[in-house]
């Protein structure tokens, strides 16, 4: 059998029609709705109002917010580290690293201040989440970010592991202003359209609310249960 291939999907979707008693449907029409309250929610906010409901959200899902200038972005992240007391880190092979001037940083600075560099490669397989394991902070860029829920979205693919957010003790997520929607809805049309476009879209999307959270347990908030106990956004405001 090859591996990733379907086999027999039509007969078999013209079974189970037939059991249920009707003919196979080729195509599933949206409904349309005539009330559509989602879409008026922070309707009117322009990029910086979003800004400042993000960071409103951000105290509550227990998330540092820091906003910065892209020329100041290294030495934010430096401020983390030092918070956080961080001697390692790993990072998603992503080419925003070189787009905000941190390509250098990286390879060269972050080394030579004795911090220790894993960035992800799907060659090393394994021992990328070994390395995650072990890591004092993740780093990653947000795709899209929610202000409502002070959600980030990551497209994890073979080079951005989703490791890299979920296993470090700390997590920091570098933002663009120009990411940030409103909510959910926006998100999800976001997505929609790179379907309908045809463009590549990863097979895991993730959406992150701050550090892990649970309160399942007698209705106490428990942080880092599942994942990184400390989070940090940073907001940098495009040039």
């Amino acid at each position: 059998m090859e591996r990733g291939k379907i086999h027999n999907r039509e007969p078999f979707l013209e079974t189970v029609a037939a059991k249920l008693g009707r003919n196979r449907r080729k195509s599933i029409a949206k409904p349309v709705w005539s009330i559509a309250p989602q879409w008026g929610v922070l309707k009117e906010a322009n990029p910086d109002q979003l800004v400042e409901v993000l960071k409103k959200q951000c105290r509550l899902i227990h998330t540092q917010f820091i906003e910065t200038s892209a020329e100041e972005l290294s030495d934010k992240i430096r401020h983390v580290f030092s918070e956080y007391e961080v001697n390692s880190a790993v990072i998603p092979n992503d080419e925003r690293f070189r787009e905000f001037g941190l390509h250098d940083e990286i390879d060269i600075a972050w080394p030579m201040e004795g911090i220790d560099v894993h960035k992800w490669d799907p060659a090393l397989k394994e021992k990328n989440i070994t390395a995650s394991e072990k890591a004092d902070i993740g780093i990653t860029f947000s795709d899209i970010t929610l202000a409502e829920s002070g959600t980030v979205v990551l497209f994890s693919d073979e080079n951005k592991g989703r490791s890299i957010s979920l296993l470090p003790k700390t997590y920091l997520c570098i933002i663009s202003k120009s990411s940030i929607v409103p909510r959910l809805t926006q998100a999800a049309e976001q997505i929609s359209s790179h379907i309908q476009r045809g463009k590549h879209l990863s097979s895991c999307v993730d959406f992150i609310t701050g550090p892990s959270n649970s309160a399942d347990i007698e209705l106490n908030l428990i942080v880092g249960v599942h994942g990184p106990i400390k989070a940090t956004y940073i907001v940098v405001h495009d040039k």
